[in-house]
């Protein structure tokens, strides 16, 4: 807030007068809520952050750029929305949600850990031609990590992958498809054969 004493304005002058009639409306209208909802609908809706993703899941509202706003939520605290609309985004066919939805399954991350759900969608993003979908799916099919283990079909995909330019992918086959040089053994526990 502004406070101004008589010794420095001159009201008599017009544009210090048409200054403080400005001020004047824009500390009014401050006041006044951003959004407002009625039976006709909302007024300057929230386009940004939590609430417009919430929004934009009850509303069904799918498209790349609130995909890409979901996706960006699976890096805070709150999983459980981002989870929810990330498999709204993969079922729509995004790939880059199926690619996430299989890291949220993975981990744990606003549900339960369910491998074998992680491993499907790294399965639909590979078949679907996602390069990180596929790199992800070799390496699910070499460890047998949600899905039977295939070694020969997992670096078939990782050899896609590869072609498709994915760094990591070659990185892979020149270290003779040694699964610690992508993924160290810190989650071995994690990624021994289920079946």
């Amino acid at each position: 807030m502004i406070v101004l004493s008589k010794e420095d304005v001159d009201i008599r002058e017009p544009i210090t007068a048409m200054c403080l009639i400005a001020l004047a409306s824009v500390t009014q209208a401050d006041e006044r809520p951003a959004t407002i909802e009625d039976e006709l609908g909302i007024l300057n809706p929230q386009d940004t952050g939590r609430k417009m993703l919430t929004r934009k899941i009850e509303m069904g509202v799918i498209r790349s750029v609130t995909c890409s706003l979901g996706i960006n939520v699976t890096k805070n605290d709150n999983h459980e929305l981002a989870r929810e609309l990330t498999r709204k985004c993969a079922e729509a066919g995004y790939t880059k949600a199926m690619t996430w939805m299989s890291q949220l399954e993975n981990n744990g991350l606003g549900g339960d850990y369910n491998p074998d759900a992680s491993a499907e969608w790294d399965r639909r993003a590979a078949e679907a031609g996602d390069p990180v979908g596929r790199f992800n799916h070799g390496l699910n099919l070499m460890r047998g990590h949600g899905i039977a283990q295939n070694e020969a079909l997992g670096r078939r995909y990782v050899d896609q992958a590869a072609e498709d330019g994915l760094e990591i992918a070659k990185r892979l086959q020149g270290a003779d498809y040694d699964l610690d040089e992508v993924t160290p053994d810190a989650d071995n526990w994690k990624y021994a054969p289920l079946f």
